[in-house]
């Protein structure tokens, strides 16, 4: 059976904290829960749910996302995906694609039709999976500049 048919989608709440978190610390090595309850705080804002993917009652994935209010010279109709994260036991089998494309009928139901998402140039397993999702490049550049 396909695993992808148990995953259940809902949207995320402060509930989903603790799992979050650990997602998070299974990539960088430690516990920031104090930013990732900033974060789920700003998501009650946005126009669509960010989400989580459940199996068995364990979230093992989540994705954030909003929608533009023209900031930065961006129009309205601009969706964003923020974060994307699976746990490392679920991925590559269509955890992360599942989160995208019900994020991306999110943003279609309230009348998005561009999206964006900020991806390291030195991660190519992102790349190629977003690249796989439909993603190209667009006209934005990110600058930087140490001090």
């Amino acid at each position: 059976m396909d695993i992808t048919e148990t995953i259940e989608l809902r949207a995320i709440t402060v509930n989903d904290l603790d799992a979050i978190t650990e997602i998070d610390y299974g990539f960088i090595g430690r516990r920031r829960r104090g930013f990732w309850e900033g974060r789920l705080e700003s998501t009650r804002t946005s126009s669509i749910p960010s989400l989580v993917a459940v199996i068995g009652g364990n979230v093992i994935g989540f994705i954030l996302g909003g929608v533009s209010g023209w900031e930065y010279g961006i129009p309205e109709n601009i969706g964003w995906i923020d974060t994307l994260g699976v746990s490392k036991d679920f991925q590559k089998k269509g955890i992360g694609r599942l989160l995208v494309e019900k994020m991306l009928a999110l943003f279609k139901e309230v009348g998005m039709d561009t999206v964006y998402i900020f991806v390291n140039w030195k991660d190519r397993d992102l790349m190629q999976f977003f690249n796989r999702m439909g993603f190209e490049s667009g006209d934005m550049i990110n600058l930087k500049r140490k001090i």
